[in-house]
């Protein structure tokens, strides 16, 4: 089974939110980078651009496939993890730790409606 941090909330598409502040960091999920298997490029969206809910926003490549990763809520991206631009192995290393962008001036009620760590649980089950 997956890793699940309970802190976090969770889109059906496999993306995390973590709250610090008033920032929300955004990455893809234990299940997303053990599906997608060794990443090995990772397109991040401009900052100061804002995106809607579901609105596609990012790009991850695995040796195995090209995923589109879709903004869970709507916000502003604020920042990107640069760290990823030469090392995007760092997400399969820990994807919770490595969130791909950073988004403010976010929709607080597209927060509460992402899945809690038992929701998103109970979700993968079904998969």
């Amino acid at each position: 089974m997956s890793k699940i941090p309970t802190d976090l909330r969770y889109s059906k598409d496999h993306e995390w939110v973590r709250i610090v502040q008033d920032a929300a960091l955004v990455g893809i999920t234990d299940y997303a980078q053990d599906s997608l298997g060794e990443i090995v490029f990772v397109e991040l969206p401009p900052v100061d651009e804002a995106y809607a809910a579901d609105e596609e926003i990012a790009n991850i490549e695995s040796v195995k496939a090209a995923s589109a990763i879709y903004n869970p809520i709507a916000g502003t991206v604020s920042a990107v993890n640069d760290e990823l631009d030469g090392s995007p192995e760092l997400i399969n290393e820990d994807c919770y730790k490595h969130y791909l962008y950073q988004l403010k001036d976010f929709n607080k009620a597209d927060v509460e409606a992402l899945l809690d760590a038992k929701g998103y649980e109970e979700f993968l089950r079904t998969l």
